[in-house]
């Protein structure tokens, strides 16, 4: 019979062994680069689905699991991160898409909370764009280990040494090519494997949905100048030895402290170099790793149950009208019905309805380790930003908040459903998307609606009619910024305000005053010496 130690170490291996098992990773771009089509494509090679969606989907093409909102599938675009588990050749797999589009870059700064790892997708036409180094910038802060993948390459693009050299000259970051394209679009013939000497051939499939087939040979094979042509093949052999010289050779560690990324080359659209795309990529990322907390380092492998909500989405699924937190497990094991405390409210919660997440989809999970991400229904009682644990209070790296920069009046078109139209924007407000604001001096109780980025307007309105059966309309307001006013002493503060300006209350009766340009705001501060100012709530 085992003793109390030695049930204990049992389950210490097995929590380890399960940690080392998991891939928990985001991928990042600008839109248009190809970063749900490479999402559908890692799904379709994981056996997740059995038909890849496209994101432009054809009458008779499935949609995309990660794209689920009517809107997403309207326009072609990501708009709210998504959660995605799978399993594949014995790794848990948790798939972290983000938007790419800036107007949405609220969402992926707080997704990428909750990643060990990042994928960056290029462009190969277009390289290195705005929002791509904004999210790098993110990743780097945090010390995110990035892999990339340079898409589009059956498409005229640039010159592969020169995406190399744009990468580590904007970046500020070695790169290392794992793989090389051989030919040129039209004429790009595959890729070859630099560091398993294989040569990987490019073949089209049907509407670019299934696996597509590929022939492997090594470089010296004498079928192979036959096969490329004697000038591909010839063009092949002369880069390869210009990199063996020119190029630094991989080193995991450095890849792991965020100086270095591996560069990869393929077409997600084609599904070409995609699987062996994903097999470098849970070769190479980490297991959880140990993270810092106000209290000190968290190993993932101890026994104390740990997590943070780092996402709030209502109404993923229509026949579940509820509020689902997403919560990154840091350490320890989570069990289905345990009590946990929730520090922010000094109260214990059951997380009794946890689920695992693909995309909308949802199914009661009974335990989680640490790199799982699960959906906790608990209404009212988890915020973005809250830590939940079996242990002693902690405090996780704060989740980021940005200072809106557009503003709108929002009218509600049918007074009849006054409930529906003041429910939605509160639980769209908990989500993190909008901050919703009271004038103070307004005739009509009519909520102005501040956002980081102006599509957040059309997401709202498009969300209060699909999902809480209210029409409404915005009235553009030409308000720049936004200022939170505190004083040291918790008085309400007197102050000057210019005839542009406006004065409004949030949801927590903080004081904000709106602001028309960076000259108005100095005036402001000028004319109210006394006054505390912030960014944010």
């Amino acid at each position: 019979m085992l003793n109390a130690t030695q049930e204990i170490k049992l389950d210490t291996n097995a929590l380890k062994k399960e940690v080392s098992r998991r891939r928990t990773f985001a991928i990042i771009s600008h839109p248009d680069a190809g970063k749900t089509t490479l999402t559908e494509k890692f799904l379709l090679y994981a056996g997740a689905v059995e038909l890849a969606g496209s994101v432009r989907a054809r009458a008779n093409q499935q949609h995309t699991a990660s794209d689920w909102m009517t809107m997403e599938r309207q326009r072609g675009i990501s708009i709210s991160a998504t959660a995605l588990e799978m399993e594949y050749q014995g790794f848990r797999i948790n798939l972290l898409d983000t938007p790419g589009h800036q107007d949405f870059s609220e969402d992926t700064y707080r997704t990428l909370m909750a990643a060990d790892s990042a994928v960056m997708v290029l462009d190969s036409a277009k390289g290195i764009e705005a929002q791509t180094e904004k999210l790098f910038r993110v990743c780097r802060m945090r010390g995110v280990p990035i892999l990339t993948f340079i898409n589009k390459m059956d498409h005229p693009g640039r010159d592969p040494l020169a995406l190399l050299d744009e990468i580590e000259r904007i970046l500020g970051i070695a790169a290392v090519p794992m793989n090389w394209p051989v030919g040129e679009a039209p004429s790009f013939q595959g890729v070859y494997d630099l560091r398993g000497n294989k040569m990987l051939r490019f073949q089209r499939t049907e509407h670019n949905r299934f696996k597509a087939p590929v022939q492997v040979s090594g470089i010296d094979d004498p079928a192979l100048p036959e096969l490329l042509g004697e000038a591909a093949y010839n063009k092949l052999v002369e880069d390869a030895s210009l990199l063996s010289g020119a190029v630094a050779e991989f080193d995991l560690a450095q890849f792991l402290n965020g100086k270095m990324t591996p560069v990869f080359f393929g077409s997600a659209l084609n599904n070409f170099g995609v699987e062996a795309f994903l097999n470098s990529v849970l070769e190479l990322a980490p297991a959880p790793v140990a993270r810092e907390t106000e209290q000190g380092t968290i190993d993932p492998a101890s026994d104390t149950f740990r997590g943070f909500v780092f996402k709030l989405q209502a109404n993923i699924d229509p026949r579940h009208r509820d509020r689902m937190a997403f919560v990154r497990v840091c350490s320890g094991k989570f069990e289905k019905d345990m009590l946990v405390l929730n520090p922010r409210l000094k109260q214990e919660i059951r997380l009794s309805r946890a689920f695992k997440l693909f995309g909308r989809e949802r199914v009661s999970v009974d335990e989680a380790f640490p790199g799982d991400v699960i959906g906790v229904v608990s209404p009212g009682l988890l915020s973005i930003g809250d830590t939940v644990t079996t242990g002693e209070p902690i405090d996780f790296a704060k989740i980021p908040t940005f200072s809106p920069e557009h503003f709108g009046l929002l009218t509600n078109d049918d007074v009849t459903r006054f409930k529906q139209f003041n429910r939605g924007l509160e639980q769209l407000e908990e989500e993190g998307a909008i901050q919703v604001l009271n004038s103070e001096d307004a005739l009509r109780r009519e909520p102005i609606v501040a956002a980081v980025g102006e599509l957040q307007f059309d997401v709202v309105l498009s969300r209060l009619e699909e999902e809480y059966g209210v029409k409404a309309k915005v009235q553009r307001l030409g308000f720049s910024g936004a200022r939170w006013v505190k004083n040291s002493d918790g008085a309400i503060p007197r102050m000057s305000l210019s005839s542009g300006m406006r004065r409004c209350r949030d949801k927590r009766d903080g004081l904000v005053v709106l602001y028309n340009s960076k000259w108005e705001l100095e005036y402001f501060q000028k004319e109210n010496p006394g006054l505390m100012l912030s960014e944010t709530s």
